[in-house]
Protein backbone atom coordinates (compact mmCIF):
# COMPACT_ATOMS: atom_id res chain seq x y z
CA UNK A 1 0.00 0.00 0.00
CA UNK A 2 1.36 3.44 -1.40
CA UNK A 3 0.22 6.84 -1.09
CA UNK A 4 0.91 9.25 -4.29
CA UNK A 5 1.63 12.64 -3.30
CA UNK A 6 1.10 15.09 -6.31
CA UNK A 7 1.37 18.56 -7.05
CA UNK A 8 0.53 20.92 -9.53
CA UNK A 9 3.58 23.13 -10.17
CA UNK A 10 6.99 22.74 -7.56
CA UNK A 11 5.72 26.04 -6.06
CA UNK A 12 3.48 24.52 -4.13
CA UNK A 13 5.96 22.09 -2.68
CA UNK A 14 6.61 23.59 0.98
CA UNK A 15 2.70 23.41 1.50
CA UNK A 16 2.24 19.93 0.54
CA UNK A 17 5.50 18.93 2.77
CA UNK A 18 3.54 18.27 6.02
CA UNK A 19 1.74 15.43 4.09
CA UNK A 20 5.02 13.94 3.45
CA UNK A 21 6.53 14.25 7.45
CA UNK A 22 3.19 13.07 8.23
CA UNK A 23 3.17 9.51 6.42
CA UNK A 24 6.68 9.59 6.93
CA UNK A 25 6.33 9.56 10.45
CA UNK A 26 3.27 6.99 10.36
CA UNK A 27 5.69 4.56 8.61
CA UNK A 28 3.68 4.55 4.94
CA UNK A 29 5.12 4.02 1.86
CA UNK A 30 4.86 7.34 -0.73
CA UNK A 31 6.14 8.85 -3.43
CA UNK A 32 5.94 12.74 -4.50
CA UNK A 33 5.51 14.16 -7.91
CA UNK A 34 4.84 17.70 -9.86
CA UNK A 35 2.55 17.25 -12.51
CA UNK A 36 0.16 19.75 -14.40
CA UNK A 37 -3.33 18.67 -15.62
CA UNK A 38 -2.81 21.22 -18.23
CA UNK A 39 1.00 21.26 -19.35
CA UNK A 40 1.27 17.85 -18.73
CA UNK A 41 -1.60 15.42 -18.88
CA UNK A 42 0.37 12.89 -20.49
CA UNK A 43 2.67 12.77 -16.97
CA UNK A 44 -0.57 12.70 -14.74
CA UNK A 45 -1.73 10.04 -16.69
CA UNK A 46 1.32 8.31 -16.13
CA UNK A 47 1.21 8.74 -12.29
CA UNK A 48 -2.00 7.52 -11.82
CA UNK A 49 -1.48 4.34 -13.71
CA UNK A 50 0.62 3.27 -10.65
CA UNK A 51 -0.45 0.17 -9.68
CA UNK A 52 1.37 0.45 -6.15
CA UNK A 53 -0.81 3.64 -5.48
CA UNK A 54 -3.78 2.80 -3.10
CA UNK A 55 -4.83 6.81 -2.11
CA UNK A 56 -3.54 10.03 -3.84
CA UNK A 57 -2.92 13.00 -2.29
CA UNK A 58 -3.37 16.16 -5.08
CA UNK A 59 -2.72 19.53 -4.44
CA UNK A 60 -3.23 22.29 -6.62
CA UNK A 61 -3.49 25.85 -6.43
CA UNK A 62 -5.59 28.67 -8.91
CA UNK A 63 -7.68 26.50 -11.22
CA UNK A 64 -6.81 23.29 -9.21
CA UNK A 65 -7.67 21.18 -11.82
CA UNK A 66 -5.28 18.38 -10.70
CA UNK A 67 -7.47 16.24 -8.09
CA UNK A 68 -10.25 16.10 -10.56
CA UNK A 69 -8.21 15.40 -13.25
CA UNK A 70 -6.60 12.42 -11.19
CA UNK A 71 -9.74 11.16 -9.76
CA UNK A 72 -11.08 11.05 -13.92
CA UNK A 73 -8.78 8.50 -14.35
CA UNK A 74 -8.93 5.88 -11.18
CA UNK A 75 -11.07 4.71 -9.41
CA UNK A 76 -8.61 4.96 -5.98
CA UNK A 77 -9.42 7.48 -3.71
CA UNK A 78 -8.40 10.99 -3.97
CA UNK A 79 -7.76 13.40 -1.76
CA UNK A 80 -7.23 17.35 -3.04
CA UNK A 81 -5.82 19.75 -0.98
CA UNK A 82 -6.96 22.92 -2.15
CA UNK A 83 -3.77 25.67 -1.87
CA UNK A 84 -3.71 29.20 -1.73
CA UNK A 85 -1.99 31.64 -4.09
CA UNK A 86 -1.42 35.41 -4.69
CA UNK A 87 -4.73 35.62 -6.97
CA UNK A 88 -7.02 34.44 -3.34
CA UNK A 89 -8.70 31.57 -1.88
CA UNK A 90 -11.63 30.27 -2.84
CA UNK A 91 -10.46 29.32 -6.56
CA UNK A 92 -9.04 26.50 -5.76
CA UNK A 93 -11.14 25.62 -3.02
CA UNK A 94 -14.66 26.17 -5.70
CA UNK A 95 -12.64 23.93 -8.16
CA UNK A 96 -11.86 21.32 -6.11
CA UNK A 97 -15.40 21.02 -4.07
CA UNK A 98 -17.55 21.16 -7.38
CA UNK A 99 -16.71 18.02 -8.98
CA UNK A 100 -19.41 16.17 -11.36
CA UNK A 101 -20.95 13.77 -9.85
CA UNK A 102 -19.37 9.97 -10.65
CA UNK A 103 -16.25 11.20 -10.01
CA UNK A 104 -15.69 12.33 -6.39
CA UNK A 105 -12.53 14.49 -5.12
CA UNK A 106 -12.55 14.12 -0.95
CA UNK A 107 -12.03 17.46 0.04
CA UNK A 108 -9.76 19.27 2.89
CA UNK A 109 -9.10 22.43 4.04
CA UNK A 110 -7.26 25.31 2.60
CA UNK A 111 -3.43 24.44 2.36
CA UNK A 112 -3.93 21.49 5.21
CA UNK A 113 -1.93 19.20 3.57
CA UNK A 114 -1.28 17.34 6.76
CA UNK A 115 -4.93 16.74 7.05
CA UNK A 116 -5.08 15.01 4.09
CA UNK A 117 -2.14 12.51 4.59
CA UNK A 118 -4.03 11.59 7.94
CA UNK A 119 -6.99 10.89 5.76
CA UNK A 120 -4.79 8.67 3.28
CA UNK A 121 -4.24 7.18 6.38
CA UNK A 122 -7.11 6.18 7.52
CA UNK A 123 -8.22 4.84 4.51
CA UNK A 124 -5.22 2.71 4.38
CA UNK A 125 -5.96 1.53 8.47
CA UNK A 126 -8.83 -0.02 7.18
CA UNK A 127 -7.12 -3.03 6.34
CA UNK A 128 -3.57 -2.07 8.47
CA UNK A 129 -4.18 -2.85 12.27
CA UNK A 130 -0.93 -1.04 12.94
CA UNK A 131 -1.34 2.53 11.18
CA UNK A 132 -5.15 1.71 12.63
CA UNK A 133 -3.58 1.61 16.55
CA UNK A 134 -0.71 4.51 15.80
CA UNK A 135 -3.76 6.39 14.56
CA UNK A 136 -5.93 5.62 17.42
CA UNK A 137 -2.72 6.52 19.78
CA UNK A 138 -2.30 9.82 18.32
CA UNK A 139 -5.85 10.65 18.77
CA UNK A 140 -5.95 9.49 22.67
CA UNK A 141 -3.03 11.87 23.12
CA UNK A 142 -5.00 15.07 21.50
CA UNK A 143 -7.75 14.43 23.57
CA UNK A 144 -5.66 14.18 26.47
CA UNK A 145 -3.25 17.37 25.90
CA UNK A 146 -7.39 19.19 25.71
CA UNK A 147 -8.17 17.62 29.14
CA UNK A 148 -4.90 18.61 30.90
CA UNK A 149 -5.19 22.40 28.76
CA UNK A 150 -8.71 21.93 30.54
CA UNK A 151 -7.56 21.43 34.22
CA UNK A 152 -4.97 23.77 34.35
CA UNK A 153 -7.15 26.49 33.09
CA UNK A 154 -9.91 25.46 35.46
CA UNK A 155 -7.72 25.98 38.33
CA UNK A 156 -6.07 29.17 37.43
Amino acid sequence: MKVTIVMGSISDKDKMKPAAEYLKKMGVSYTQHVASAHRTPDLVEEITNDSETTVFIAGAGMAAALPGCIAALTTKPVIGVPLSSKYGLIDSMLSILQMPPGIPVLTVGLDAAKNAAIAACEILAVYDNKLAEKLQKERNEAAEKVRNDNEQISTE
